[in-house]
């Protein structure tokens, strides 16, 4: 199972959605990648795999962030939870 998660500008949460195989998950991130790029207030809908009947709709110039990864046990091989993080350099 892949996970897409996407930020919105001005919300702390993120919005998630779950596509069962690779190719389809690079094609729904490569859809908010291209609406980000674009920064025009273009609607795009995910559909979740996971949870049938689980949508999402977006506008596009609203979106901050965008991820993908496959969905493992309870964390990374790191020891960190999957989701966004930032390192500050000293």
């Amino acid at each position: 199972m892949f996970i897409i998660d996407v930020t919105l500008k001005s919300t702390p949460i993120t919005l998630s959605v779950q596509r069962k195989n690779s190719e389809d998950a690079e094609a729904s991130y490569q859809q908010v990648v291209e609406a980000m790029k674009s920064g025009e207030h273009h609607l795009i809908e995910l559909v979740c795999e996971h949870q049938a009947g689980k949508k999402i709709s977006i506008i596009g110039s609203e979106i901050t962030a965008v991820q993908l990864y496959e969905k493992s046990g309870a964390g990374t091989s790191s020891g960190k939870p999957p989701g966004f993080s930032f390192a500050v350099a000293e």
